[in-house]
Formats: C-alpha cells, sequence, structure tokens
C-alpha cells in the first residue's frame, strides 16, 4: 500500500577517480530506503550531477549545478581519494566548492577520504596536494572519516547514514519548525526516559570519570568510546556498534554531553547531563 513520507535529497560529491564508491553511496542509501522508510515516514532520494542536472545556458557550468542540484540538498556526501577535481573561479575544485557552499549554509556535510591503494605512476601531485590540503581545512572544523577499501566504505557510510537518520536534527523536523513557534523544552525526566539502553550506560559511566569526560575516535576496522579508564567498545561486534554510536549522539543530541574543542572527539558532561543522570536507576 501507498503511505506518506518526507524526502531528503542527499547529494554525492566526488572528483571523477571516485565511480566504485558513488555507485556504493547510491546502493546504501537504496538499501536504507528499502529497510527503513516506511516505517520511518522518510525517503532519502541519492542526487548528483550525472542524474540531477539537465542543459542549461547563460551561466558557468558549476554554478548551473550548484543551482539544479547543490540547492535542493539536504545532505551533502563528499568523498576524495587521489584527485581534488577542476578548478572553479571560487574554489580549488567543483567538488570543494560544494562542499564549502553546503556548509556556509549550514546544512549537514559527511565527509570521507580513501586511503586505499594506488599505483603512483596515476596520481597527478598537484591535484593530490589539493585533496591533502583541503582535509587538514576540514579537519579543525569537524569530524572526518577515513576508509580503506570500497568495502570498508560501504559499511561505515551504511552504518554512519543510521546514526544521523537517527540522531541528527534535520531528521527530527525540527529544521522545518516555523519561526514562530518556540520549540518546548525538553523535560530532564522525559529525557532519561527516551535514552536507550546503550545511551544511560554511557552516561552513568562518564558521571564516574574524574574529569567528566568521554572521547569518541573513528579509524580503519572500527572505533573508540573511552570514559572512566575504559574503552566501552572493546569487543563488540559490528552488529552492535551502530547500538553503542546511536546512543553516544543520543546523548550530543539532547545536550547531555557538549564538544570540548570543537574536533568532534572529547566531550565533556553538562549540567543537563549530570540531571538527567541522576534521574536514571
Amino acid at each position: 500500500m501507498s503511505y506518506e513520507a518526507k524526502v531528503y535529497n542527499v547529494m554525492i560529491a566526488s572528483p571523477g577517480d571516485l565511480e566504485e564508491e558513488r555507485k556504493v553511496c547510491r546502493e546504501v542509501i537504496y538499501d536504507w530506503n528499502a529497510v527503513n522508510s516506511e516505517t520511518k515516514k522518510i525517503v532519502l532520494m541519492p542526487t548528483g550531477w550525472e542524474t540531477h542536472s539537465s542543459p542549461e545556458m547563460g551561466g558557468t557550468a558549476q554554478g548551473i549545478i550548484n543551482d539544479q542540484v547543490l540547492s535542493p540538498s539536504d545532505v551533502l556526501v563528499g568523498i576524495f581519494w587521489t584527485r581534488a577535481g577542476t578548478p572553479t573561479a571560487e574554489h580549488e575544485s567543483g567538488t570543494i566548492e560544494e562542499i564549502e557552499r553546503h556548509i556556509a549554509a549550514g546544512r549537514l556535510a559527511m565527509i570521507y577520504f580513501s586511503d586505499r591503494e594506488v599505483r603512483l605512476s596515476t596520481v597527478n601531485p598537484e591535484q593530490y596536494a589539493k585533496v591533502n590540503a583541503f582535509r587538514e581545512s576540514c579537519k579543525s572544523r569537524g569530524l572526518l572519516n577515513n576508509f580503506e577499501t570500497v568495502n570498508d566504505f560501504r559499511e561505515k557510510f551504511s552504518r554512519h547514514l543510521q546514526i544521523k537518520v537517527n540522531t541528527h536534527k534535520i531528521f527530527s523536523g525540527l529544521n522545518s519548525m516555523p519561526e514562530s513557534v518556540l520549540p518546548e523544552i525538553e523535560a530532564p525526566l522525559s529525557i532519561a526516559q527516551s535514552l536507550t539502553r546503550e545511551a544511560r550506560f554511557i552516561l552513568k559511566e562518564v558521571c564516574l570519570d574524574e574529569f567528566e569526560q568521554v572521547s569518541y575516535v573513528c579509524y580503519f576496522g572500527g572505533a573508540d568510546l573511552e570514559t572512566n579508564n575504559k574503552n566501552l567498545l572493546e569487543g563488540i561486534d559490528s552488529s552492535a556498534m551502530t547500538k553503542w554510536e546511536v546512543g553516544f549522539h543520543q546523548l550530543e543530541t539532547k545536550g547531555l554531553i557538549s564538544d570540548v574543542v570543537s574536533t568532534g572527539e572529547v566531550f565533556k558532561l553538562t549540567t543537563k547531563g549530570r540531571e538527567v543522570a541522576s534521574l536514571l536507576k
């Protein structure tokens, strides 16, 4: 039977050396839709210049792509390997321009860098230097992710996509709330009751930590979630990893922990977090 759902445009932005990853990105999104769209009432629409742009005169090619594909995008997935792409009038490449414009608009951007092997004879040193320069510029502005193989990218992006849909404010409807309507402040007891089992466990451990801090670091093959002298993800298999990551991000989105130095790696317990933790049994 038919059902109503809200459609979110997910733009895939990358230079031309990542054809496999672009394909995988679409497959992961389609898989998410097949499993979740009816219950979540959300449809994720993968978009890109090759499928969602059409011929038009009167502007630069990048400017037209920005208008036709980038502007309607709710989420952007940026992927880099050895090439930055073709320079534009304003940025080192079209892909970089798309990412910078999307971030400047305050929208969700998920950025990945490939570390998979490549024949050195096929690498353009100037292009690769631009990729590394952009990677360094991004490190101080958020949390990136690296991957080693196409399958590694598939696994990571699939997990990250689930986390974002479950926790990011864009999917909660907050972004579409009329400006004249103030959001209702969620009571501490209501927050405590809404937390997942994993989120509750993490919050209790953070309260026991000497500095009331928790660190979260992703790397090839897994992630570390450390607090109270423990790695809470040690021994956790990939199938259970998502629940713990969702729990951690739930604490962040509820304002129970806050980023210490804006790197997305070290978080500190907030006053609100202490209050909610005191209500947990």
